[in-house]
């Protein structure tokens, strides 16, 4: 046989369409001795080694550019440098692939068509994926970047980072601040020059200019209140890896949200017991034996139903699970599951019933068991009957059955039921098996499915010998069929109200999921995420269709079921095409590529693999829908926040530019000198920009639907806002300054000191008055409280401060080019101080007033 060998790409794709023959003999390998070290490193020379191409860090070099490649750094250092430059010292100073977390049964020896979905791969074993129980030999048909898990890194490494929204806006507001002061400055200084004035003093008048127009602290108070926003995202579990995401989360127009584990609780639970034609629902969740049993409507004791006491015995007896009890705090914290999620969802059943496991075991020990495979569809297990009377779920309770054995057997409900020439009647007296009964049972069985419950049969029979040697044909015959159970991982409680949040707050919510499409369409329909007229599409269904018709479709899919790693970036991709916001969830290693290629990915922090929480944007540390939903809103608090932070610095600039420049145009001196600019922009607004950062959002704040993708920081109101504070702002300042000029005779040389002074403390104190009105944009600031946010008032307490130092303490005085301020003065300046905040509480009801009247 030739040692190389050649497999074609189409092969690589489709090896669960071969038998295990056709297989061995396409990759020329032995199935009985495998590979010598001579094929060894001929492979290794041909395919590659077995590991994952990493994409290279980023240098400290690149991370650092990163942190001054922004327009706005760039025109403040430059206005810096000339200011050092003209000799201005001061002033230049200031593992899980299938994403589903129940085990899957595999199967070597089965043929699947050529498109069956990754999931549906029974044949198929996954480089990364755990082996719950089992035992057998495999053929390995792809090593390193050929694997699934390679493919998937591949994808990874294939999606480049974005820019968020944020980012995108910041970098566009940077660029308009910036060109806009370049130009003013040398329409000033051209201006200053054509009129006589020395051109170096012009010049440090324009530098002076575009030291006002841009808003030096902002590039620091938004990173400063996204980290803020962090430390509020951690209490309400979630864990933001990355400063701009926070922003991006409040803007999320669609959540893409995995199934098991965030909308339902991950714990398979037994609801529903059916014996002999009757349904006992079975209440609680979780893990904790906590529950009630139900038939008709009404609450009964399980001691008045023997026939459901003995189906959980011999579930029960029939398990591998163990429920144990830890030091946690709270009923579901205190418990956690050991074994197959299915059959501890039976042992949690029959604590709830009062059955206690150890007991059970002491009283039935097991000597023998053949396991479950996927070919026979069931287990059994055999145990001896220690102690009939030490155990009132068994039907057995005398001596006559002492040192006998109990057979139990479960499985799948149509298999079980052909074993069994009995049947358990609801009295719990067991008759012989009929047509009659047996349709009843399949019914039964039928319910259950269309409710996409998975549907455990369990039967017995007792023996009184064993024999040599252990024969499935003996002992799993002649069974008395007792009854099916019936479970589900069952939706979060909280669910379907974060749902209707969310819905009300406009933002859509996708299940993007790898189990059955008939399992998520109930999930779905059951927490009201499936709307009415809207599909449940498979991944067979995406295969089908081409990424624009997709496009076309998405709009009416509630439900993606049965889906692959490749399915899902497909669906994001989509959903972005459609100026979709997507928050996108998961858990596993598949979901790593999906999670990159969304605006904002969501990891899960309990049942998270590593490779999605290192993938992700944000974590859940609970795994929690809900709290997907809680971290968009203070999302859309903190972006809310930023805005108003803008809002306020900006008024606050362009008033600083509009004294400065109506002071030149009418041929006055400059009421304000670069120190001073740089104090009120990195000082004096500063601190309470920052403050606005602390806001706990407007109480309707999810009530509005999620702002446009394309919308910039600057919309309408706040065009209509900037405009009346630039204007109001800038009427006192100038009129404080006409007033010291009147009243007030110069100090020295051309310069009144006591009139830029007034104007000064007018800009500055007026600013700090208007940042109270900056608390929200629409509310007034009677209805949020005057002096709710305490960061607020400290902020302007501070200030407030740090300004009368400048004008009152002697040695800062020549520094800051004041002069210290007298009774007559105050008098004058504080009816002017209040004059911009009465503007602003003026505006905000016109314009509440005139949406009400839009509304209508």
């Amino acid at each position: 046989m030739d040692e190389t060998t050649t497999v074609s790409e189409e092969q690589e794709n489709s090896w669960h369409n071969l038998t295990i023959e056709q297989a061995v003999a396409a990759l020329g390998a032995n199935a009985e001795e495998g590979l010598t070290e001579t094929q060894v490193t001929r492979r290794k020379k041909q395919y590659g080694l077995n590991e994952l191409k990493e994409a290279p860090p980023k240098t400290i070099w690149a991370k650092l550019w990163a942190q001054f490649n922004d327009f706005v750094i760039w025109l403040l250092i430059g206005a810096a440098l000339i200011s050092a430059a003209l000799g201005e010292w001061v002033e230049a100073g200031a593992a899980a692939l299938t994403g589903e977390s129940v085990p899957v049964q595999k199967d070597a020896g089965i043929t699947l068509a050529e498109d069956a979905s990754l999931g549906d791969r029974k044949n198929s074993a996954y480089m990364g994926t755990l082996v719950s129980y089992g035992r057998g030999r495999g053929l390995v048909v792809d090593t390193g970047m050929k694997t699934q898990i390679g493919r998937i890194a591949e994808m990874l490494a294939g999606v480049e980072d974005e820019v968020t929204p944020l980012q995108r806006r910041l970098d566009q507001l940077g660029k308009t601040l910036g060109w806009a002061a370049l130009a003013i400055c040398g329409l000033v200084f051209l201006l200053g020059w054509a009129r006589g004035n020395d051109p170096l003093e012009m010049f440090l008048v324009a530098v002076s200019l575009a030291i006002a127009a841009v808003p030096e602290g902002l590039p620091a108070v938004v990173t400063i209140s996204l980290a803020l926003g962090m430390r509020e995202m951690i209490d309400r579990n979630a864990l933001i890896r990355r400063l701009s995401s926070v922003e991006t989360l409040g803007s999320a127009n669609v959540i893409g949200s995995d199934k098991t584990g965030t909308l339902t609780q991950n714990e398979m639970t037994v609801t529903h017991i059916s014996i002999d034609g009757n349904d006992i629902q079975v209440t609680g969740s979780g893990y904790a034996p906590v529950g009630e049993f139900w038939v008709d409507g009404q609450q009964v004791n399980l001691e008045e139903h023997p026939a459901a006491r003995t189906a959980i015995w011999v579930g029960a007896l029939n398990n591998d699970a163990q429920l144990v009890k830890t030091d946690g705090t709270g009923e579901r914290s205190e418990y956690r599951m050991i074994g197959d999620p299915t059959e501890g969802a039976i042992i949690v059943a029959a604590a709830k019933a009062g059955q206690d496991f150890q007991d059970l075991e002491k009283s039935y020990p097991r000597v023998q068991e053949i396991p479950f495979d996927s070919a026979r569809k069931r287990m059994t297990t055999i145990h001896r009957v220690l102690d009939p009377h030490d155990e009132d779920f068994s039907p057995f309770h005398d001596d006559e059955y002492a040192d006998w054995y109990v057979v139990a057997v479960k499985g799948a409900p149509d298999v079980v039921l052909d074993l069994c020439t009995k049947y358990e009647q609801f009295n719990d007296v067991p008759a012989d098996m009929n047509e009659v009964v047996r349709e009843r049972i399949l019914k039964a069985n039928d319910k259950m499915a269309l409710q996409a419950l998975r549907v455990i049969a369990v039967a017995y029979k007792m023996v009184k010998n064993l024999p040599d040697e252990l024969s499935p044909e003996e002992f799993e015959s002649d069974l008395t069929f007792v009854g099916l159970l019936g479970m589900i991982d069952p939706p979060r409680v909280e669910v379907r109200q974060s749902l209707d949040v969310a819905k009300k707050a406009g933002i859509r919510t996708v299940m993007i999921t790898g189990d059955y499409a008939k399992t998520a369409r109930a999930i779905a329909e059951t927490i009201g995420l499936l709307q009415p007229g809207h599909a449940v599409y498979t991944g067979k269904d995406l295969d089908q269709m081409d990424d624009k018709e997709l496009e076309t479709k998405i709009n009416d899919v509630d439900v993606f079921a049965r889906v692959s790693p490749e399915h899902k970036v497909r669906i994001v991709r989509a959903l972005r095409a459609n100026n979709a916001i997507v928050a996108m969830t998961g858990d596993g290693v598949n979901d790593a590529p999906a999670l990159k290629q969304s605006d904002i990915g969501v990891a899960m922090g309990i049942t998270g693999t590593d490779v999605a929480k290192e993938t992700a944007d944000m974590v859940l540390t609970d795994d929690n829908y809900s709290s997907i939903v809680s971290a968009i809103e203070q999302g859309r608090i903190i972006y809310s926040n930023i805005r108003k932070f803008v809002f306020y610095l900006l008024s606050c600039n362009l008033a600083e530019i509009a004294t400065i420049f109506l002071a030149i145009a009418f041929r006055l001196p400059s009421p304000l000198n670069p120190i001073q600019l740089l104090w009120l922009n990195l000082v004096t607004d500063g601190a309470p920009a920052l403050a606005l950062g602390m806001e706990k959002g407007d109480p309707d704040i999810m009530d509005q639907p999620p702002r446009p993708a394309d919308e910039p920081i600057i919309n309408r109101l706040m065009r209509t806002g900037i405009v009346v504070q630039t204007i109001a702002i800038t009427f006192v300042t100038l009129g404080a300054y006409l007033i010291g000029l009147k009243f007030w005779p110069v100090s020295h040389g051309q310069i009144n000191d006591t009139a830029a002074t007034m104007a000064f403390m007018t800009l500055s104190f007026s600013e700090l008055l208007r940042a109270f009105t900056a608390r929200s944009e629409r509310y007034p600031l009677l209805k949020i409280g005057m002096f709710k946010n305490k960061s607020m008032n400290w902020a302007v307490l501070v200030s407030s401060l740090l300004l009368v130092a400048v004008l009152y303490v002697p040695f800062l005085q020549p520094v800051f080019s004041t002069v210290p301020l007298g009774w007559e003065h105050w008098e004058v300046l504080v009816p002017l101080l209040f004059i911009p905040a009465i503007a602003a509480e003026v505006t905000k009801w016109f314009v509440s007033r005139k949406a009400a009247h839009a509304s209508l």
